[in-house]
């Protein structure tokens, strides 16, 4: 009878947020088909996953303590690479990983996956972000390819993941089809070992011309509509998400929609820094007016001076932002979201994330 009654009271608390959703992001009351969907929806729970960055690990820690009971896999973020293109993890990963793997013994619910991004670290300290050249390098033979996933197996049997998640970006067209067989390859040597792959797409990737292999779950990154090199505005709003999945429905296989937590902080000289849900409530107390949220988004934006007499333009998710981002997911037939990223979070959006 209990669980009967928590049942009934989650698919209310759902189609209460799909009102309102529909009220914040301007989709209006009446869209029969929106609704319709909805309530399908709300018969089977959102699965959820969640990253952990290696340079923010405790608090992203501290939130995943919070939300156990919600997710089911947690995404060690991340293996770098060396100046020989070897696998390369940082002092901070070393440190943060036994935490959140003590945190997902305990829960028993939740898998540790390992995310692999193609950024070089330096000996001088310098590095190189979503480097091309570094995959053009590694996928350019079978040789290349099969020595990476030897070190990619070797990596998951040592700090013993559940799985495997690929976040190579800036792909350039040449090298996708190397790339697509990587990913067939390194899927058919994980499944020999009981592992999972997941692999990220930007929403760049040409996913309409590439035959993607099936096997993988596939991420699409719903965010950054607005970012470090835009004009300020939200992450993503409800024509941006709606493109993307739309646009996912061609990608075989098991989807997950990612989302992005906190924001951007827009300073009138130009330079843009990204800020935390807790740093952007922080600044949000020297708001220069009411801090407002935005119809088409669901986010909060609001401006503020700093001790330079500087103006800056704030805009973030909180969670009732996340909460209407993952109604529209699930509206468009979706049944897994990702949040990018722990650490930071308002209380109310590690709830979110735990339900």
């Amino acid at each position: 009878m209990r669980r009967l009654a928590r049942k009934k009271l989650w698919i209310v608390r759902f189609l209460y947020m799909s009102l309102f959703t529909a009220l914040v992001t301007g989709c209006g009351i009446g869209g029969v088909s929106d609704a319709e969907k909805s309530v399908s929806a709300a018969e089977v729970p959102l699965k959820k996953s969640a990253w952990v960055v290696d340079w923010q690990w405790e608090s992203g820690a501290d939130d995943l303590q919070g939300m156990t009971n919600g997710l089911t896999n947690v995404q060690m973020f991340a293996a770098y690479f060396d100046e020989a293109d070897n696998l390369f993890f940082t002092e901070s990963f070393q440190k943060g990983l036994p935490k959140v793997q003590e945190i997902s013994r305990r829960s028993s619910l939740v898998h540790v996956d390992l995310t692999i991004v193609n950024d070089q670290k330096r000996k001088d300290g310098t590095d190189i972000q979503k480097d091309p050249a570094l995959i053009t390098r590694l996928m350019a033979t079978e040789e290349s390819r099969s020595k990476h996933i030897d070190q990619i197996m070797k990596a998951v049997e040592e700090y013993q993941f559940h799985g495997v998640e690929i976040d190579y970006e800036r792909i350039e067209e040449k090298d996708w089809g190397n790339l697509l067989a990587f990913f067939k390859e390194l899927y058919l040597r994980l499944q020999e070992q009981d592992k999972t792959l997941r692999i990220v797409l930007e929403p760049r990737t040409p996913i309409e011309t590439l035959s993607l292999p099936e096997g993988p779950v596939y991420v699409m990154m719903a965010y950054n509509l607005h970012g470090l090199q835009s004009d300020p505005g939200p992450k993503a709003d409800r024509s941006f998400i709606t493109e993307l999945t739309t646009r996912m429905k061609v990608v075989p296989g098991d989807k997950v929609i990612a989302l992005s937590a906190g924001g951007f902080d827009w300073a009138e000289n130009g330079e843009a820094a990204a800020v935390t849900e807790k740093q952007a409530a922080e600044l949000a107390k020297s708001s220069l007016e009411m801090p407002r949220r935005d119809n088409a988004s669901g986010s909060i934006h609001f401006q503020y001076v700093d001790q330079n007499k500087q103006k800056h333009t704030v805009w973030y998710a909180d969670e009732t932002t996340l909460q209407a981002w993952a109604e529209i997911v699930s509206g468009e037939g979706y049944r897994s979201i990702a949040l990018w990223r722990l650490g930071d979070l308002g209380s109310k959006s590690v709830r979110f994330m735990n339900e």
